[in-house]
């Protein structure tokens, strides 16, 4: 069941990652409803229609598209791309409980702002432990097929602390 009334902001690459291996719906299971800023929508849509997770993110009535109130907020965040950018602000100007966030720079750089922070692998250990997954050995070995670069240490300590050692 979703935790009641918690923003929880996401960004292009867990969006993605959870698209290619299937579970986009962890998301909604976990969180309800989640938030998206315009950039992380642009940058999904991008490919076109063919692009992974372009259609999933178009029928998931739970993702919903919220600007920022101010632009130059994601102005100020330099080193990141835009979505990541716009993720960030976006967890600021709500004072989003999660931001979830894969790229290592954008990850330090929200937890340097206070903001408390997850990537695909926290959504998929926090899935596994609310029984909405039954192993996480499977799942990741799908993300890093599917082009995820996934650390040999990352794995077994995701591994780990799933209870798949």
């Amino acid at each position: 069941m979703p935790e009641p009334e918690r923003v929880v902001i996401v960004n292009t690459t867990p969006l993605v990652g959870l698209v290619l291996i299937g579970h986009l719906e962890l998301l909604k299971r976990l969180y309800g409803t989640v938030l998206i800023p315009p950039a992380v929508e642009a940058e999904v849509l991008a490919g076109g229609p063919d692009r992974i997770g372009s259609a999933q993110i178009q029928r998931a009535d739970w993702i919903r598209v919220t600007p920022l109130r101010d632009q130059g907020r994601a102005d100020l965040i330099v080193d990141l791309d835009r979505g990541e950018a716009e993720a960030i602000a976006l967890a600021q100007e709500l004072n989003a409980d999660l931001v979830v966030l894969d790229e290592r720079l954008a990850r330090l750089f929200a937890k340097r702002l206070g903001l408390r922070v997850t990537g695909v692998l926290g959504v998929l250990l926090r899935a596994k432990s609310a029984g909405h997954v039954r192993a996480l050995r499977p799942l990741l070995t799908e993300l890093r097929a599917g082009g995820f670069w996934l650390s040999d240490a990352v794995v077994a300590e995701t591994l780990r602390l799933a209870g798949e050692t």
